[in-house]
């Protein structure tokens, strides 16, 4: 929680961390006042991120709340997961834990694998569910470790308790003495005593008190050493609703072995980390044996740890999926968004867009490689070009449509999303060279490959200046290039059945379309006339299809979490607007969110498609 605030401070976001009195999860009546106390202390339609620890067995205190505030819960895990708990005490914090989640008009969750359980187990819709998963400090990316040495050094990182089982790890490294190895654990040994003092009394048992040490928590510097002199990072819990560790140790360049605790088994599924079925001691020893014995296993899991530590979500990534969640954008980058909106978007984007406009695209590639008309090569494929990627999902939707050979340059500013959309396109055979690099009106000709054949645009041009937009058609035309712009909004939209408020919210989301997104005064919805006329004067042939939303619940769980979080970005867009409209904005928007939960919400969005072709270029 406390890394969310810091970086969604940086983002702009105004927040702040409040912790409460009395004890947790299970609350005292201390812990229950506390919450009861903060809560009314809150203005009206405050938005509130409560802990899954914290919140997760008040549902009365929750209740009394839910009309007036905005709240959310971040579930790590279900409290009833926790290990050492009875069955009453599960079925207990299972009950309560449903029961608040209840109250809350959004949940996110720290993994997929913990949204599943918290649809599925406790009754959640899934279309109040988005994940944000938890991401690593700069500082892990930023280490540079020791060369292997012998004995090879372990390090297994988290507070000491029954749950993250280092007894186990204990247990295994006494089968394998003869080996050369060291361990250091590291974690505070204050939350669970008892349990401490158990693991302490295994390895003097066993005889290993000179092979593991016990460094309880470090502050920064002493837990840098600690990766950079560690060979392999050892983690034997048994559940975790994600595993950040695992990405720090990851991004440390630090080959991982596993248990599949949890969300571990997904957490883990990536280069230079392996896992093992969770509380089996005899497998975690086999494994350890492996990699301790065999140089060219441990060799091959730490080259591909060290060749993927790039691709290890930063906490940018996580705070922007976080605010995106919320419906709070960062509105000063038109070509930069949450990845969830953009995933959840995909589907529906892909759904509306003309056919006619890619097959006429098809065409007209077709002959341009026929042709030859560039001056390429025989055999060469087209140079083809996506501005403001994103995820990647514009070529994704192209390459397997256009029966030429293809090359993609991407072009997109933010480092997760560039590594997602050229793995994407990759998989589709189509070679793609990533530039992260925005795109500014000063930039645009400089940046845009000179032998672009086609450039292409998803959800963009709505969002820039008509001086960026003039750019673009100037550089485009220059290269007398094809353009493809597709999804660009037109300033109306539909929902079905109609509410007193819908004038007002769509009147306002048009006025709040002109704001500034990061290169002036934004077109909006009259993006592609302009965009239009400017192709036209240069001499293309322009063709634009309409290419609208169809949304209903009935689609399933990624339609309706689409509807909740577009509504949820246009009812803060009209407040924003207009905000002493606010009463009945939010009125609307719950009004809407009823009529969604009970099935009963349709929603039709209008966007315009814009293919403009060199040489009067559209093929007969």
């Amino acid at each position: 929680m406390q890394r969310l605030v810091a970086a969604s401070r940086q983002a702009g976001v105004n927040a702040r961390v409040q912790g409460l009195a009395g004890c947790f999860p299970r609350p005292d009546q201390t812990a229950t006042n506390a919450m009861q106390e903060f809560l009314t202390s809150l203005p009206d339609n405050t938005l509130v991120v409560l802990d899954g620890l914290a919140m997760g067995a008040m549902p009365d205190v929750l209740e009394r709340h839910r009309t007036r505030l905005q709240l959310v819960a971040l579930v790590h895990h279900p409290l009833a997961d926790e290990t050492g708990l009875s069955q009453e005490q599960q079925a207990w914090f299972r009950e309560a834990e449903r029961q608040s989640l209840a109250q809350v008009s959004r949940v996110v969750t720290t993994s997929e694998y913990t949204a599943r359980r918290v649809q599925q187990d406790y009754g959640v819709p899934s279309w109040k569910i988005t994940t944000a998963q938890p991401a690593v400090d700069a500082l892990f990316f930023q280490m540079e470790r020791d060369h292997l040495d012998k004995p090879m050094r372990l390090l297994c990182v988290g507070h000491l308790s029954p749950r993250k089982a280092q007894h186990q790890l204990v247990d295994a490294l006494a089968t394998l003495q003869e080996l050369p190895w060291q361990c250091t654990l590291v974690g505070a040994e204050d939350r669970d005593p008892d349990y401490a003092l158990a693991v302490r009394s295994a390895i003097a048992r066993h005889g290993l008190a000179d092979r593991i040490q016990l460094l309880g928590e470090l502050s920064e510097p002493a837990l840098e050493e600690a990766y950079r002199r560690a060979d392999l990072f050892v983690f034997p819990s048994l559940y975790e609703g994600y595993g950040m560790v695992i990405d720090e140790a990851l991004a440390a360049g630090l080959p991982v072995l596993s248990s599949d605790g949890g969300a571990l088994a997904l957490t883990t599924s990536k280069p230079g980390a392996r896992n093992f079925p969770a509380g089996n001691v005899k497998v975690l020893a086999s494994e350890l044996c492996s990699l301790l014995t065999n140089t060219a296993d441990f060799s091959d899991l730490a080259r591909r740890a060290r060749a993927h530590r790039s691709d290890i979500r930063q906490w940018s990534d996580t705070t922007r999926e976080f605010l995106g969640s919320l419906g709070i954008s960062d509105e000063g980058d038109p070509a930069r968004f949450s990845g969830q909106w953009l995933e959840a978007r995909e589907p529906a984007d892909h759904a509306a867009r003309s056919r006619a406009l890619t097959d006429a695209l098809a065409n007209w590639l077709t002959v341009e490689y026929n042709t030859k008309a560039a001056g390429k090569p025989a055999g060469d494929p087209l140079h083809l070009v996506d501005i403001g990627s994103g995820r990647g999902s514009n070529p994704v939707y192209l390459i397997p449509r256009l029966p030429v050979p293809q090359r993609w340059t991407l072009i997109e500013p933010d480092q997760h999303l560039l590594g997602l959309a050229c793995r994407r396109v990759g998989a589709l055979d189509a070679p793609a060279a990533p530039m992260m690099r925005e795109l500014t009106p000063h930039n645009l000709d400089e940046l845009l490959p000179e032998d672009a054949t086609l450039v292409t645009a998803s959800a963009l041009i709505d969002l820039v200046s008509e001086h960026w937009l003039r750019a673009f058609s100037s550089a485009v035309v220059r290269r007398r290039a094809g353009v493809l712009v597709v999804i660009s909004y037109s300033g109306h939209f539909e929902l079905a059945p109609s509410h007193a408020s819908d004038a007002l919210v769509q009147e306002l989301v048009n006025q709040h379309q002109h704001g500034d997104k990061g290169s002036g005064a934004a077109l909006g919805p009259e993006a592609t006339g302009v965009l239009e006329k400017l192709l036209r004067e240069a001499g293309y042939t322009v063709t634009v299809e309409q290419s609208q939303w169809h949304l209903s619940p009935g689609q399933g769980g990624a339609s309706a979490e689409l509807i909740t979080m577009l509504m949820t970005g246009w009812a803060d867009a009209a407040c924003q607007q207009n905000p002493a409209a606010e009463a009945e904005i939010r009125t609307w928007l719950a009004d809407r969110q009823d009529q969604l939960a009970r099935y009963e919400l349709r929603v039709v969005v209008d966007h315009l498609d814009l293919l403009g072709l060199p040489d009067s270029g559209l093929p007969a």
